[in-house]
């Protein structure tokens, strides 16, 4: 019994028997239901409570109402605490009910759509949903089904029990990747009475995050099967090209490898929330050490003169027992130090300026009809202060779209530009109506390229005919001339694309044979060898013998492997060519060079036999095929290159420029390849050929990439020391510094990792092999120095549980505000471990936008909620904290100056209804206009001047030192509002003679200056009036004073004397002038040393903010609007090599283990169904960039010392 529980505790292997619950439901596993909301009713309550409780004035006011319970202690009423507690706790605690049902709503709307699935019970088949599935179940999908969890691959509907899927939400790519059941469970087939009797078992491993692995063993009929993770469906893909298959289930909803790798949900708070727990903090010592003071002078003066007041005030003779009472009764007068309100309306505040964001038009995207969404209230005034961002690659900065651009055949370009014909669209456009079957969604603009396939030019043919007989696309055709092409690269369905509309149809294909359509003539070719791509050959090729009989090789690949391997003759051609590849790569498409080569009958079956020997051998059968691979791949002859955009998102260019200004760090985190990422790095500006260098590190031990990282930062340092000290021999009066080694070379561990001064720009692209080594606790600070070194950071082959490593890693050792991006399930770990995530929804699924707190439909409406959005919502919180903060301290500082003057009793010097309505009506809704309607500038100059937003990184606007500040200036008034109202009102006399130096006239007075004062510093603080603002700020002045002069009325003294005591005063007080003058000095006087120091920082040392509103004043023009301007990258970067491939395709294609069982004609490509008319090339790609690549080819310049210095490693063929 006690191993079994154990066994609960630490699952070390499951173990899962088909088909029988009853044995399975002992061991407890977890269903599949997936809890989406923070709350349910039970939790409600007290999970609520807890969290507000942790904001420390709400725990203040709690303990407060405790102690206004005590008669002895208290002198007010218990309801003035109560409520406006009740008050504060219930409006919060029914915003964050609303915003759980809303998003669980949201949730459940996009989840339960797809819940459906069919369920093996009884020998047959029953609807469910996703919630009732346990462990050991068996389920059917069908296709283009999400797969419901992970499911161990019993059958399917294709031949040799294949299964093609999507795995865009958990690795962001959408090509197909294809599972293969075994043998032994794939006979059943959909025959339900075997599938009903199906009673193997599985013992695996127990849940974790891996995604690229599993490990098992089925044991069925009384033999043993190994089981790894192609017999393995995982929970977020999606069923494609295969009408159905069955599954048994392994892990079931929170123990599947995807919800594993999405992390917790935690409660988010603002960097403000955390600094006003530490003033909130700091307020109380204040508080008390005001009490102790006021306490300590009760106890004086009761001693020395309270005994001769024994006659009207009966007190008790321990005269230190008074002063503890004293104490607490100033602690519930001086409570407004803190003020209940502040928390309230800053909800109020955030909410407001929530809206602002889902109703900007500017942020709505029509295509999709998808507005921006804050899907949190509490988090909008983070936006303004975001200093590092992590983004996914695909879908968020490109659009998942390769289109072939331009070409190079024989020496020519071909392909215009379609930016510059814009106007003349539609004359430039190619015409493909001579093509029945040509893609109407294919555009080129070049109509050059199309005559040359007209006039039947060899060096166009060969080019387009090598695109449509080497790859391993799939072709389908569901009807006569409609064509689908199924890729396991967008990069392949891009070119194959482009030889079928320029006349170079792909047909179909079979085990040993290409069917291509040849301008109207179909020929079938033998397809003899594929020689398959992997990550070292950066080369695929294919031989086959065409209908008259001739052999040929036909490869494509990167340029610097292709040019290794061609005949000397075509140095002329190469020369041209690698013209075209630097202008193509200076655009940031992405280039592959092609080449062709006429084989031998007699070598080629010699050769063939030598290859089928090398395929079986049982021992180094890879080196002995890439050797014959070498041998028959070389003097191959040049026919021409081909150029594919993989397209951006609009505008993603023009943010990262914007957000960069802002000083704002990008770094992408992305499943991808190194050399797609980097080539989009290069392609969006985040990497550029100005940089200094581009570190990669690609190793695969510790010691190997710790000594990466340490040559970049040594090689960095080394830079800026040389520069410094060039610069120092020209400036000979410049103290020179010594040159340090880094600090954290020699083992110290910071706490928090500064920012360097780094002279130079540099680039970091590290792969997810060495990023786990980098991230382990000995090396992460050698990392993350590296890394916040460099202007831009790419990280690839990344894990969705390492992008979440990524960013706990800089919020650890990072004073900074982060914010990840990202449209995949895949980035929801990231989006959920950052400050703020942000969710794009895009082709990718809703799972990231679900989990996000704020989504949009594209990567450059981000500019705008930060640069616009964030900056104003932090801005107006700042405000609205400095003014909150002396409005209350002043208001609550004249208690402790009146103190001195009334025996220490803990009298208020207000009036009490003043005292209740002073931050309920006379000061809340100026300070609410002020914080949902101020803006030092308006949305177009903050998007002109992205500098503006690097304050709100700095925390300038509000700080314990402005804190600090604001604290001194109601120190200040606070002295100006008592002393001088009482210095003009002692010993004076009203006109008609009579005493005006009462206690309610005092008080009155004292009053009226108060509510002046902070209503003109607020208009101090206003830089942008609207007519909400007037009305706020002069209708709460006239409600002042309408209702001063309504509570001191003879009538409601009559009603209630006790609560409207000060009968006449305002009559009586009001109508004497020098009581008018007093009020106008004591503002003036007040907001004097405020108006005098901002007129001298701003001539002496200007903020960003004023010199732009300066300007704006100067130039007295409207806000210029949004820029759209095309970034065109002039670069010198070679090979931007478009393939993704995934090693193996090529035994798939020749083994026939791709095809279907049906075909509809003999013409028709053998190819699963399922897809629309038309290739969608929505998949991701790959780049090259070779890692020793020459900053510029076309100078050519000896090494200096420092670039022999580095000594990196290049591992790139």
């Amino acid at each position: 019994k006690c191993n079994f529980s154990l066994y609960f505790l630490l699952e070390v292997e499951r173990k899962i028997r088909a088909n029988d619950r009853e044995y399975n439901s002992s061991f407890k596993y977890a269903t599949n239901s997936i809890k989406t909301s923070k709350y349910n009713p039970f939790t409600f309550l007290p999970l609520n409570l807890f969290e507000q409780l942790q904001r420390i004035a709400n725990a203040y006011f709690l303990f407060l109402l405790i102690l206004q319970v005590i008669p002895a202690i208290s002198s007010l009423s218990w309801f003035t605490t109560v409520v406006p507690l009740v008050l504060v706790l219930s409006v919060t605690a029914a915003k964050d009910a609303i915003d759980d049902i809303v998003s669980t709503h949201v949730t459940n709307c996009v989840v339960c759509s797809r819940r459906k699935f069919f369920s093996l019970f009884h020998n047959r088949l029953i609807s469910e949903k996703w919630m009732n599935v346990q462990v050991g179940d068996i389920i059917q999908l069908e296709n283009n089904q999400f797969v419901t969890a992970d499911l161990f691959l019993l059958s399917s509907s294709e031949p040799l029990n294949l299964v093609y899927i999507e795995t865009a939400e958990l690795d962001g790519e959408t090509n197909l990747k294809v599972k293969q059941a075994l043998t032994v469970t794939g006979d059943m087939g959909d025959n339900l009475e075997a599938l009903a009797a199906f009673n193997g078992e599985v013992c695996c491993e127990p849940p974790n995050n891996r995604l690229d692995r599993f490990t098992g063993t089925l044991t069925f009929d009384s033999q043993k099967y190994s089981l790894d993770n192609e017999r393995v469906l995982l929970r977020g893909c999606t069923l494609r090209n295969t009408d159905w298959c069955f599954g048994l289930v392994l892990f079931a909803g929170p123990e599947t490898k995807l919800m594993q790798n999405c992390g917790k949900s935690t409660f988010k708070r603002t960097s403000i929330d955390r600094l006003m727990n530490v003033l909130v903090l700091f307020i109380f010592g204040l508080l008390a050490l005001m009490c102790i003071i006021l306490a300590v002078g009760n106890g004086i003066w009761e001693n020395h003169a309270g005994s001769k007041f024994n006659a009207f005030l009966p007190r008790e003779e321990n005269t230190v027992f008074l002063a503890f009472l004293t104490f607490w009764s100033y602690i519930i007068i001086l409570n407004t130090v803190v003020p209940i309100s502040l928390y309230v309306s800053m909800e109020v505040i955030r909410l407001g300026n929530s809206y602002y964001i889902n109703w900007d038009r500017n942020m709505y995207h029509a295509r999709t009809d998808t507005p921006a969404e804050a899907r949190t209230t509490t988090l909008n005034e983070e936006l303004g202060q975001i200093k590092y961002i992590f983004s996914d690659k695909t879908g968020t900065l490109t659009q998942n779209i390769m289109t072939f651009n331009k070409c190079s055949i024989n020496g020519k370009s071909y392909g215009q530009n379609q930016f510059h014909m814009h106007q003349l669209f539609i004359i430039f456009i190619v015409d493909f109506s001579f093509n029945r079957l040509a893609d109407p969604k294919f555009l080129f603009y070049d109509h050059s390229l199309v005559e040359g396939v007209k006039l039947e030019l060899p060096d166009v043919h060969a080019f387009f005919r090598l695109l449509a007989l080497c790859h391993t696309v799939m072709a389908e055709e569901k009807r006569e001339g409609d064509l689908v092409y199924q890729a396991q690269s967008p990069d392949e369905g891009a070119l194959v694309t482009a030889a079928r509309n320029f006349g170079f149809v792909f047909r179909s294909r079979s085990p040993e044979t290409v069917t291509i359509e040849e301008m109207g003539i179909q020929r079938s070719y033998e397809l003899l060898a594929i020689l398959d791509f992997n990550n070292v050959r950066k080369r695929m090729s294919v031989i086959v013998r065409n209908p008259e009989g001739k052999l040929s090789l036909y490869c494509k690949g990167a340029d610097t492997i292709i040019y290794e391997r061609l005949h000397p003759s075509c140095s002329e051609v190469m020369k041209v060519t690698t013209e075209h590849l630097n202008e193509f790569a200076g655009e940031g498409l992405r280039t592959l060079v092609l080449a062709y080569k006429d084989l031998d009958e007699e070598y080629f079956s010699e050769w063939k036999q030598r290859h089928h020997e090398s395929s079986v051998a049982l021992e180094d059968r890879e080196e002995k095929l890439e050797k014959l691979y070498e041998e028959i791949e070389k003097d191959m002859m040049l026919i021409g290159a081909t150029a594919i955009e993989d397209k951006l998102q609009d505008g993603v260019a023009q943010t990262i420029e914007q957000l960069a200004k802002a000083e704002i760090k990008i770094w992408v985190l992305t499943g991808d390849k190194q050399e797609t990422a980097e080539n989009i790095g290069y392609s969006c500006n985040l990497l550029r050929e100005e940089m200094n260098d581009v570190f990669i590190v690609a190793a695969n031990s510790p010691k190997e990439v710790r000594q990466e990282l340490r040559i970049s930062v040594v090689f960095i340092h080394i830079v800026s020391f040389l520069q410094r000290d060039a610069h120092l021999k020209m400036c000979p009066d410049t103290e020179q510094d010594k040159f340090l080694i880094p600090e954290i070379i020699l083992g110290n561990t910071p706490k928090v990792v500064q920012d360097e001064n780094v002279n130079g720009e540099y680039g970091l692209v590290i792969n997810g092999h060495s990023l786990a080594f980098a991230l382990e606790s000995n090396m992460e600070l050698e990392f993350l120095r590296t890394a916040c070194m460099c202007k831009t950071v790419i990280c690839c082959r990344v894990t969705p549980l390492q992008k979440a490593q990524v960013v706990e890693l800089v919020k650890k050792y990072k004073k900074a505000v982060t914010l990840a991006i990202g449209d995949g399930a895949n980035d929801v770990s990231m989006i959920k471990a950052a400050h703020i995530g942000v969710g794009i929804s895009g082709q990718e699924g809703m799972q990231a936008v679900l989990s996000s707190d704020f989504s949009f439909a594209q990567f450059r409406f981000l500019q705008r909620l930060l640069l616009v959005h964030g900056r104003w919502s932090y801005l107006r919180m700042c405000k609205f904290l400095r003014y909150f903060f002396y409005k209350n301290f002043t208001f609550t500082f004249v208690h402790f100056w009146y103190a001195f003057f009334c025996g220490f009793s803990a009298q208020t010097v207000y009036d009490e209804g003043f005292i209740t309505l002073y931050n309920l009506v006379y000061t809340a809704l100026p300070v609410l206009g002020m914080s949902l309607f101020d803006q030092d500038v308006n949305a177009g100059w903050s998007l002109e001047y992205p500098q503006l937003y690097v304050p709100g990184q700095l925390s300038q606007y509000f700080s314990k030192r402005a804190f600090m500040m604001c604290a001194l200036h109601s120190w200040y008034s606070s002295l100006v509002l008592f002393f001088v109202p009482y210095a003009a009102t002692y010993d004076t006399a009203r006109d008609d003679g009579k005493d005006g130096a009462d206690y309610q006239s005092f008080a009155l007075i004292t009053q009226t200056c108060l509510t002046v004062t902070v209503c003109v510093q607020l208009g101090l603080d206003l830089s942008y009036w609207t007519v909400v603002n007037h009305l706020f700020v002069w209708g709460s002045l006239g409600m002042f004073f309408i209702l001063t002069f309504t509570m001191y009325t003879d009538g409601l003294f009559r009603l209630h004397p006790s609560f409207f005591a000060f009968i006449g005063t305002a009559r009586n007080c009001l109508n004497q002038p020098n009581v008018w003058l007093t009020v106008a000095l004591t503002a003036i006087l007040c907001v004097l040393p405020v108006v005098a120091y901002r007129f001298f920082y701003s001539q002496i040392s200007p903020t960003i903010n004023d010199k732009v509103r300066y300007k704006v004043c100067q130039m007295k023009e409207p806000a210029p609007r949004p820029r759209r301007t095309r970034l065109t990258r002039r670069s010198t970067r070679r090979s931007g090599y478009a393939f993704s491939h995934a090693h193996g395709y090529g035994d798939l294609v020749t083994s026939g283990r791709f095809l279907r069982r049906h075909a509809l004609t003999p013409s028709t490509g053998l190819i699963p169904t399922g897809r629309s008319p038309g290739f969608k090339p929505t998949g991701r790609s790959a780049g090259y960039s070779p890692v020793g690549r020459e900053q510029n080819p076309k100078q050519k310049v000896e090494p200096t010392s420092l670039q022999m210095f580095r000594a990196v490693k290049d591992g790139s063929f």
